[in-house]
C-alpha cells in the first residue's frame, strides 16, 4: 500500500544516425540562458532542462522513432522492442531516455532500462536486469482462469474481484519466465482501496510476486495558518481549481470511498472552517509540492507533462491514512481517528504526490528493498517540500507526519535522523532489510539523506533536536539539504530502475553526484561516506 503509514558497420551507421537525431532534439529545446548556465558550472550543466509538455512529447516521439536502432545498438534480441517512457535532457546536452521492453509483443516486467547519451555521442546504460530476455515458448501451460484463481487467493482484501490476467515476461527476479499478471481490486481491512498486481508463473502456477499499486486558495487551514490558494471563478462562484498548476482540483468525498465527490466551492473566495478546512490544507499542500518540483528541480508536474492531479478529502469514516493511486492520478485523505485530524499536512501531501513522481520515473517495485526506496523517496521529497514551503505554522523538519498526530500521543510517524526511534524502522542496511514492511525498510535511506544533508551527531534545526548515529562510529559532514535533494532526484529520474535495491541506490547517487559535482568532489565523497555510515558499501 503506497500510503503514508504502514558493433557491425550497419550497427555503427544506425548508431550514428541515432546520435545525430538525439543531438538535434537537444538543440531544438535548449535556450540561451540554459546554455549559459551549462558553461557557468558543472551542477547547472547536469541539471535537467525544464521542458514544456509539447517539448517533452516531441522528445519522446523522436526517441521512439529511433528505438529500433537503439535496441540494435544495445544488442537486444530480434524479438525485443523498446518503448520510450520518458526523456530527460540535461543542460550540457546529455540525454537520458527511459525505456520499457517487450518480448514477442509481451510486456517485460523488470526489463526497463535507461540509456544515458552524452552530447559527444558516448553512451552508457542502466538496466533493471542484466539477464538475457528469452523464454522457450510464449504458450502458457497454466490457464488464465487458474492464474486468476491463484491471484484471488493471494489477496487479503475484505472484498475482491480479479480482472482478466494478461500474459507477460517476468524478469524482475532471476531468470525471465513466461507469466500471468492479474490485478485484484477491492477494499483493504483499514478501508484503503486495493489494486494488487499478482504475478503467476505460466508454467507452474506458482505465485512469483505481488505488488500493491495503491500508494499508501486564501484560506485558513488546520496545519499551516492563513495561506494563499489557487482558485477559479465561474459566474459568481469560486472553486478549488488551480489553473496555474495544471488545473489541480480538490474535492469533498463526503465520507464516501469512491468517485470524486463534490468540488469545493465558495461564494467569496475566503476559505476555511467546517468541511472546507481539510480542502484548504490539501489544496495548499498540492500547490507547494507542485512549486517545489518546478522551482527547485525544474519538473513540470507529477508526470513532467504540465497536467495536474486532483485531491479527494473526507474519505471514509475515521479513516486514519492517506494514499496515492496512479490509476486515477489522485491523492486521497482520511479524516483520522474520530474524524478529528484530517491527514492533510504539507509533508503528507508532498509524500503522496511524490509516489506519483516515482511511478512516472524509476517505477520502483513496491516490495522488498525497492519498496523501501520507494517509500523513502516520498519521505525525502516530502521533507524537502516542507522546508521549501517555509511556513511558520509548520516549519521544515526531518520528522514525517508530526502534525497529524496519527499515533495519538503527539509523536511523528517517522524520524529521519534516527529512524529506529519509531520502534520499527531500521537505522542501517542488513541482508534481512527486504523482509520487513516497506514503511520500515525505508529507514536506512531516510537516514542516509539526513546524514548527507546535515551530518552525524547532535544538533538543533528550526527548534528540533536531532542526534544521528552511524553504523561504524564514523563522523559524517553534511553537504546541505539542497545538494542532497538534487542528488537523490537525479538518481531517481535518470539512474534508478524498477528493481533497484540499496546497493544500486548507492551506485545511482554516486553517478548523480559525479554528474553534478565531479567524481573527486567533496559532494561525491560525502555521498560515499553517508552510505558507508548506514552499512551500504
Amino acid at each position: 500500500m503506497r500510503s503514508i503509514a504502514s558493433a557491425t558497420r550497419k550497427k555503427s551507421v544506425r548508431a550514428a544516425a541515432l546520435v545525430a537525431s538525439a543531438a538535434m532534439v537537444v538543440i531544438g529545446v535548449q535556450t540561451g540562458p540554459a546554455s549559459a548556465q551549462a558553461e557557468s558550472s558543472r551542477e547547472a550543466g547536469a541539471t535537467a532542462l525544464p521542458l514544456s509538455a509539447q517539448e517533452r512529447a516531441s522528445a519522446i516521439k523522436a526517441a521512439q522513432a529511433d528505438a529500433s536502432a537503439q535496441a540494435e545498438f544495445l544488442g537486444l534480441g530480434a524479438q525485443e522492442k523498446l518503448l520510450v517512457r520518458d526523456v530527460i535532457k540535461d543542460a550540457d546536452g546529455t540525454v537520458h531516455t527511459r525505456y520499457e521492453r517487450t518480448y514477442a509483443g509481451l510486456p517485460v516486467l523488470g526489463g526497463d532500462l535507461v540509456v544515458h547519451e552524452k552530447a559527444s555521442g558516448a553512451r552508457t546504460v542502466t538496466k533493471a536486469t542484466s539477464a538475457t530476455i528469452s523464454v522457450p515458448s510464449i504458450s502458457a501451460e497454466v490457464s488464465s482462469a487458474d492464474a486468476k484463481s491463484t491471484a484471488l487467493k493471494a489477496a487479503t482484501t475484505d472484498d475482491k474481484a480479479g480482472k482478466s490476467p494478461r500474459k507477460v515476461i517476468w524478469a524482475a527476479s532471476g531468470k525471465p519466465v513466461l507469466a500471468w499478471e492479474t490485478v485484484v481490486t477491492g477494499m483493504q481491512k483499514d478501508g484503503t482501496p486495493s489494486e494488487l498486481h499478482v504475478i503467476t508463473d505460466a508454467a507452474t502456477g506458482k505465485k512469483l510476486f505481488a505488488d500493491e499499486a495503491v500508494e499508501t486558495g486564501s484560506g485558513t487551514s488546520k496545519y499551516s495558518g492563513t495561506v494563499t490558494l489557487g482558485t477559479t471563478k465561474s459566474g459568481s462562484t469560486y472553486s478549488l481549481t488551480d489553473s496555474t498548476r495544471g488545473n489541480h482540483k480538490t474535492y469533498d468525498l463526503n465520507q464516501g470511498t469512491s468517485g470524486t465527490g463534490t468540488l469545493f466551492t465558495d461564494a467569496d473566495d475566503v476559505w476555511g472552517g467546517g468541511r472546507q478546512t481539510a480542502g484548504v490544507d490539501a489544496h495548499y499542500g498540492a500547490a507547494e509540492t507542485w512549486d517545489f518540483y518546478k522551482n527547485v528541480l525544474g519538473r513540470n508536474g507529477i508526470k513532467n507533462d504540465g497536467v495536474g492531479s486532483y485531491s479527494r478529502t473526507h474519505y471514509g469514516n475515521s479513516y486514519v491514512n492517506a494514499f496515492w493511486q496512479d490509476s486515477c492520478f489522485c491523492m486521497t485523505y482520511g479524516d483520522g481517528s474520530g474524524n478529528n485530524n484530517a491527514l492533510t499536512s504539507i509533508d503528507v501531501a508532498g509524500h503522496e504526490m511524490s509516489h506519483g513522481v516515482t511511478a512516472a520515473t524509476a517505477k520502483l517495485n513496491y516490495s522488498g528493498e525497492s519498496g523501501g526506496l520507494n517509500e523513502a523517496t516520498s519521505d525525502i521529497m516530502a521533507t524537502a517540500v516542507e522546508f521549501y514551503a517555509s511556513n511558520s505554522a509548520d516549519v521544515g523538519d526531518y520528522l514525517i507526519g508530526e502534525k497529524i498526530n496519527i499515533n495519538g500521543d503527539g509523536t511523528p510517524l517517522r524520524y529521519m535522523d534516527k529512524p529506529s526511534k519509531d520502534g520499527a524502522s531500521r537505522d542501517y542496511w542488513s541482508s534481512t532489510l527486504g523482509n520487513i514492511d516497506v514503511h520500515y525498510s525505508s529507514g536506512p535511506a531516510n537516514h542516509f539523506i539526513y546524514l548527507l544533508s546535515e551530518g552525524s551527531g547532535a544538533k538543533t534545526i528550526n527548534g528540533v533536536s536531532y542526534n544521528s548515529p552511524t553504523y561504524d562510529g564514523s563522523t559524517v559532514t553534511g553537504i546541505g539539504r539542497d545538494k542532497a535533494i538534487k542528488i537523490w532526484y537525479k538518481a531517481l529520474t535518470t539512474y534508478l530502475t524498477s528493481t533497484s535495491k540499496y546497493a544500486q541506490a548507492r551506485t545511482a547517487t554516486l553517478s548523480a553526484a559525479t554528474d553534478l559535482y565531479g567524481a573527486s568532489s567533496a559532494e561525491y565523497k560525502a555521498v560515499a561516506a553517508a552510505w558507508t555510515a548506514i552499512n551500504v558499501k
